[in-house]
């Protein structure tokens, strides 16, 4: 292997670590990679020696490299590397057009995939991808996504993302609405979910042991890496939350079937967007039953009071006296 590529292939190796916020790359970490990486590519390659390293991270800070901002941090005695900015990197550039014409067709190509099993999300990616790098020529916006620009903590998601993926333990600094002042938790994380346009990231609360602690990343103050050694994941998360709706997982409260009925004005909008995947229905002379199998939680409650007069729970009686208890203290708000 030539001497050039064999510079591009650390060069590419080191960009990508120093843009990974999710973990500290020590010397011997950059080392590793660029090794493992040449010997991936040539399994008689010999490899590099810290010098080469040196010259590698100079030729690069350098003008006839990218100068790149790289900044030395310290943990403990030690020293790792990383950009000053995490959305730096030496492959960054304007597309040109043949760039742009070569987007436009990879994206005619996943539209015809759009029909198969499995691979409906395409479908919402490719109006995306085509209205973020300006693909439609249009003189105003013609599609919008539901987000919310004023909610707080979204800076956590990439180092939350690349934690999880890198599998590294963080200390979180965390005040919830409950709690007059923050906290610290050593946290494992293992899973991020959006619900109701927040995110939420799922993980092990070492101090208790509990492996589906949540955090919402609205309340999360600050974290950073620790060096504990990472506990794995056992999860089936798809599974775990099939049987509620939202974030929440009551602990020791069963699987049940919950009956509702609603009025004849809202039944297409139940049977078009069903409420659980679990739901079957038909129709009556007065209203449309609706069965679903989960585990009641708070969300769910939330979901079936923002119904409205439209709906009544006939079943379970534990939850019809739940929903209403909580109608007859929302309408004394209301009395005279």
């Amino acid at each position: 292997m030539s001497d050039n590529k064999n510079a591009t292939i650390r060069y590419q190796i080191l960009d990508r670590c120093f843009r990974n916020f999710g973990r500290m790359y020590f010397l011997e970490d950059l080392l590793e990679a660029c090794n493992r990486a040449l010997l991936e590519q040539n399994p008689e390659s010999n490899g590099i020696q810290r010098r080469q390293l040196f010259e590698d991270i100079r030729f690069m800070e350098s003008e006839q490299g990218w100068s790149i901002p790289l900044v030395r941090l310290k943990f403990g005695r030690k020293v790792f590397y990383r950009y000053e900015h995490s959305d730096f990197s030496i492959n960054k550039r304007i597309l040109n057009d043949d760039e742009l014409n070569q987007i436009k067709s990879a994206i005619q190509l996943l539209s015809r995939f759009t029909g198969t099993p499995q691979l409906e999300w395409v479908k919402e990616m490719i109006p995306r991808l085509e209205a973020k790098l300006g693909l439609i020529p249009k003189k105003n916006e013609v599609i919008g996504f539901e987000s919310n620009i004023d909610l707080k903590g979204l800076q956590f998601f990439s180092p939350l993302f690349q934690a999880i993926v890198n599998e590294r333990v963080l200390m979180v600094h965390y005040k919830d609405f409950k709690s007059p002042d923050y906290y610290e938790i050593i946290f494992h994380p293992y899973y991020l979910k959006q619900f109701n346009n927040r995110w939420f990231v799922f993980g092990l609360n070492a101090a208790n042991g509990i492996t589906t602690w949540n955090l919402a990343l609205d309340r999360i103050i600050s974290i950073e890496e620790i060096a504990d050694e990472y506990r794995p994941s056992t999860h089936d998360w798809d599974d775990y939350f099939y049987d509620i709706v939202g974030v929440t997982r009551p602990a020791d409260v069963p699987l049940q079937q919950i009956v509702l009925k609603f009025s004849l004005n809202l039944a297409p909008y139940i049977v078009t967007k069903p409420i659980h995947p679990s739901q079957k229905h038909h129709y009556e002379d007065d209203g449309l039953i609706v069965r679903i199998q989960l585990i009641p939680n708070f969300e769910f409650e939330r979901l079936v009071l923002s119904f409205g007069e439209s709906v009544r729970v006939l079943d379970p009686s534990t939850f019809k006296d739940r929903i209403a208890q909580r109608l007859q203290a929302a309408s004394k708000l209301y009395s005279i």
